[in-house]
């Protein structure tokens, strides 16, 4: 297999476990005025305020072991990018500046909240955090989805005069970003980590906590695959081939067996499901974007492909060699860390707040 061609597999499959396990942290992070709500779900269960800062505590404890090692999948598949891929990389973060610079923002703020909000015995306190938590864990998939539908759906690029092939510019603006196409992606990519994540909390939790999380479950999943399903099918439409379609039809039986599992107090096997649909939206996403690897909108000549967006091959080579040592070691600590935690949590075994000197 061509280098080139083996590193953009590579850099699919990142995103993938990026979306697969950063997408249920981000899920967790907006369920929390959900299933962390005074009075429970509906609003009139008997929850007291004392119990519903306990369930949401359950909820990130859940996530606790695991919400850091998930986002290295992104800083890897930035940094894979880069080497791999330079003219890739600098066109594209010089399209999204502002949008990547939101999710960094996003995470930061995030992050924090993760790492503050048990710092000091006060529920203000506690609140302004997890609103942290929550706006971060919305904006984040959000503006990823905006960002990686821009990509495949294709941007204004243009040659300029004398440069050579895979040096093509950005030529559009902010507002450029923000289609519709653009912007249902953001939108999906959200739904599939509310569902994702809502899965993931029925999974990791027992009592009360677990039935509501799959009723949010049942119903974020049946609207996420409604905006799923013209998502992927306007791009089957528009850019795709035999394999996009393969792996969008998987995409949706996966959803839908997903929501199935669930009513049915399978939880194991509905949050596999989610897995297994975000890492074939992801394919689906990259199969049409093959063999680019940003198209041009206003010139086919000018899309950066696989080719003449790649690094020389004595750097692919370097890059690969150290892949092939690191990755299954990064794996199998992954699924270690998956394994040690795997226990359901319950509000009895949170204990009383206490503030960190």
């Amino acid at each position: 297999m061509d280098l080139a061609l083996f590193w953009f597999i590579l850099i699919g499959v990142l995103w993938i476990g990026f979306l697969a396990l950063e997408g249920f942290d981000f899920g967790i992070g907006m369920l929390l005025p959900v299933l962390g709500r005074e009075g429970g779900l509906s609003g009139t269960a008997d929850v007291t305020a004392d119990e519903a800062e306990k369930r949401r505590r359950v909820l990130l404890t859940t996530i606790g072991p695991h919400w850091d090692g998930n986002e290295v999948w992104l800083l890897t598949a930035g940094g894979a990018t880069f080497a791999a891929f330079p003219h890739w990389y600098a066109t594209m973060f010089s399209a999204f500046y502002l949008p990547l610079l939101l999710v960094l923002v996003a995470l930061i703020v995030r992050n924090m909240g993760f790492e503050y909000r048990h710092k000091r015995n006060d529920p203000i306190w506690r609140r302004n955090w997890d609103w942290s938590i929550i706006a971060g864990s919305f904006l984040a998939p959000f503006l990823v989805g905006v960002a990686l539908t821009n990509v495949v759906r294709g941007l204004p690029l243009e040659l300029p005069e004398g440069a050579p092939p895979g040096a093509s510019e950005f030529t559009g603006t902010l507002l450029t970003l923000l289609n519709p196409m653009a912007l249902l992606g953001g939108l999906v990519i959200v739904g599939l980590s509310l569902t994702h994540g809502a899965f993931f909390a029925a999974l990791k939790t027992a009592g009360p906590i677990r039935q509501e999380a799959r009723q949010v479950g049942t119903t974020a999943g049946a609207v996420t695959a409604v905006l799923a399903v013209i998502l992927l099918g306007w791009l089957g439409l528009s850019q795709g081939t035999v394999w996009s379609w393969i792996t969008t039809i998987i995409a949706a039986v996966a959803l839908l067996a997903g929501l199935w599992f669930n009513l049915r107090g399978a939880e194991g096997l509905a949050f596999t499901s989610t897995m297994v649909t975000i890492a074939m939206a992801v394919t689906t996403y990259f199969l049409v974007l093959y063999p680019d690897v940003m198209p041009s909108t206003l010139d086919p000549a000018w899309s950066l492909t696989i080719e003449n967006a790649s690094s020389s091959q004595l750097t692919l080579q370097i890059m690969t060699g150290a892949a092939l040592v690191f990755t299954p070691i990064v794996l199998g600590y992954t699924a270690w860390t998956y394994w040690v935690f795997r226990r359901r949590i319950t509000t009895e075994q949170i204990p009383d707040p206490v503030s960190v000197p």
